[in-house]
């Protein structure tokens, strides 16, 4: 069997347990933290920074040069590299949003009572209960914030999972039992057409976190090793004729069979498209 369990969840709300209990069981790789290092080094910003700003403002990464485009397009790149592989248990920000168009990803969604966690935050950090219920809801609110406005999602949508578990009646052991029965489900095992879905995202996002810093409002979409770049008006590169340098770049990308430009430039209040290729 090979398939992929995303796991969303909020602070203290027992899903880095169950991620953990699940890849034990099934004998998978569990992921989280690694996928923020390996970002955090092509972003040329130390993980403990990059941590830090996931419990800022979303802004933060207005800091930066083309901060947000960058941010996603690393951290995209660096999960489905890691999921390619199968048969991995992902617990952290927004996994089920870079593979939301995956068959075979089971994305699962954990919460808690809000007494709990705060019992929990009192327990860790020796606080008050009142100190521990402003924290706890001032984290959720960011994670949320950062979804709405860095992934364009909002993290408490019921139609974004396949299952969601609410610890409280049901244990962790409950909820690694459940998740586990599901993934067993024909549903959610790897098929060559699922497999090529996420070979072609992978293969777009590693383009794209190749040209981010070039062109970080192009397209890009990917077809068995044949590339389209594309943008919604004209580039600042395609006015200065270095057409051949966006494609020298997308070229170099291990996978890449052939670079295909589309421009589409609006006249009149329509699109035309003017495709640029083999250039």
């Amino acid at each position: 069997m090979m398939s992929v369990i995303t796991i969303s969840r909020g602070s203290y709300s027992r899903g880095k347990e169950v991620a953990e209990k699940v890849a034990c069981k099934l004998g998978y790789e569990c992921i989280s933290r690694d996928i923020l290092l390996e970002a955090s080094e092509e972003f040329n910003m130390p993980e403990i920074k990059l941590v830090r700003a996931l419990h800022d403002s979303p802004s933060v990464l207005e800091r930066f040069i083309h901060g947000k485009e960058r941010y996603v397009s690393y951290i995209r790149k660096a999960l489905l590299q890691h999921v390619q592989r199968d048969n991995v248990v992902y617990h952290g920000l927004a996994g089920h949003y870079f593979l939301l168009d995956i068959p075979h990803v089971l994305k699962v969604r954990i919460i808690a009572d809000m007494e709990a966690r705060v019992k929990e935050e009192v327990r860790r950090e020796s606080i008050s209960e009142e100190k521990a219920l402003y924290i706890l809801k001032k984290d959720d609110d960011e994670r949320r914030k950062w979804g709405l406005r860095v992934y364009g999602i909002d993290t408490w949508d019921s139609r974004l999972y396949d299952m969601i578990l609410h610890i409280k009646t049901l244990t962790v052991e409950d909820a690694t039992e459940l998740i586990c029965q599901a993934v067993r489900k024909p549903a959610f095992e790897a098929t060559p057409k699922s497999q090529k879905i996420l070979n072609d995202l992978l293969l777009s996002a590693k383009v794209y976190a190749a040209l981010v810093k070039l062109s970080p409002r192009t397209s890009v979409i990917a077809d068995d090793g044949v590339v389209r770049i594309g943008t919604a008006e004209a580039p600042l590169y395609v006015k200065n004729g270095d057409l051949n340098v966006i494609k020298g770049v997308a070229e170099k990308v291990e996978g890449v069979k052939e670079v295909i430009f589309s421009v589409h430039e609006k006249t009149g209040g329509h699109q035309s498209i003017n495709p640029f290729s083999n250039l």
